[in-house]
């Protein structure tokens, strides 16, 4: 399992952000948001992020609708 950025704290704070938002709107928002952090960190491609963050399709903010501000 790869190394996670977000404490539980942290997490708390974005994933009321998120809900109120309605992005990412998924049981796995977290993994979600922790392998675009990890892509961010490394530089590797999406297709190349570990397993333990889901399928890379859809960890890759280009492959969702745009949502407006």
């Amino acid at each position: 399992m790869p190394r996670l950025l977000l404490s539980d704290g942290h997490w708390s704070k974005l994933r009321e952000i998120l809900l109120r938002k309605a992005i990412y709107n998924k049981r796995d928002r977290r993994m979600t948001v922790e392998g675009m952090l990890y892509r961010m960190r490394t530089g590797c491609p999406w297709r190349d992020l570990p397993e333990a963050f889901g399928n890379w399709n859809k960890v890759n903010p280009a492959s969702h609708p745009r949502v407006g501000p």
